[in-house]
């Protein structure tokens, strides 16, 4: 299924509205993005545009939360993949949400961004996004082994705890570089279900936009399933109800 770019994106809208990306999504050797300055690093949220009146076409939500130790990129990536920027310095995050607009297939697909904080200070403010999330990305970054033990120690717990069915996929955002083998990382992903392993740059740019590509159709496939799953139950249900009443009347 093609999944097309981000669109009513904030200020670089007009270069992604109609499929058209920046350079670097398509090629290998993507071109770092433009940095923003401190002024414009915050707030970045990507605003969200009316409903076109007279439109019969029905948007699809999808809440993707994404979860971490601080300092691995969550921030940084969503701002890549919204505003084609960078930001210009490092700023904890207690919780923020972004929202663009994709196509998939052909119809529109609105996708909430959720930034958490990977601090203990927001443990329980945290827990608070995770219930009728669709799909998370477990963040890690390879030069931070402690970032990649606590995949199981500590983030996926949490989520099943408060979501115990939405697919996860496993990413590193800090390059081929470090500690934490390519093997060992594919090896985790297996090891918690996880949908796939990722690497990919918000710097660069490069596998951003085949990351949240795969977090958009897991989360579709996944919602596909439950809707599946209630449907079959609602027949058997009625099937039960149709029954006693068919006894009872014998």
């Amino acid at each position: 299924i093609p999944v097309g770019r981000p669109q009513g994106a904030g200020r670089e809208e007009a270069r992604r509205v109609g499929g058209a990306g920046p350079r670097g999504y398509a090629d290998e050797r993507a071109m770092p993005p433009r940095e923003l300055s401190e002024a414009e690093s915050s707030p970045l949220r990507a605003p969200t545009p009316p409903p076109r009146r007279g439109s019969a076409t029905t948007e699809l939500g999808i809440k993707c939360v994404l979860v971490g130790d601080g300092a691995v990129g969550k921030s940084s990536l969503i701002v890549s993949y919204t505003c084609n920027g960078y930001p210009a310095c490092y700023r904890p995050t207690a919780l923020d949400t972004f929202s663009v607009q994709v196509l998939v297939d052909g119809a529109p697909v609105r996708i909430e961004l959720w930034d958490t904080a990977g601090q203990e200070d927001f443990d329980r403010l945290r827990s608070l996004c995770y219930p009728d999330t669709d799909v998370f990305l477990a963040c890690f970054s390879v030069v931070q082994p402690s970032s990649f033990q606590n995949i199981t120690e500590k983030w996926l717990p949490e989520i099943r705890t408060h979501n115990p069915q939405a697919p996860v996929l496993l990413l590193d955002q800090g390059g081929r570089e470090g500690p934490v083998p390519q093997p060992q990382a594919q090896g985790l992903a297996e090891k918690i279900r996880a949908c796939c392993y990722l690497e990919c740059s918000a710097l660069t740019q490069k596998n951003l936009k085949e990351v949240f590509d795969s977090a958009i159709l897991s989360a579709i496939e996944h919602k596909a399933r439950l809707e599946k799953k209630l449907n079959a139950k609602g027949v058997r249900t009625l099937s039960r109800c149709r029954w006693k009443k068919f006894f009872c009347f014998v």
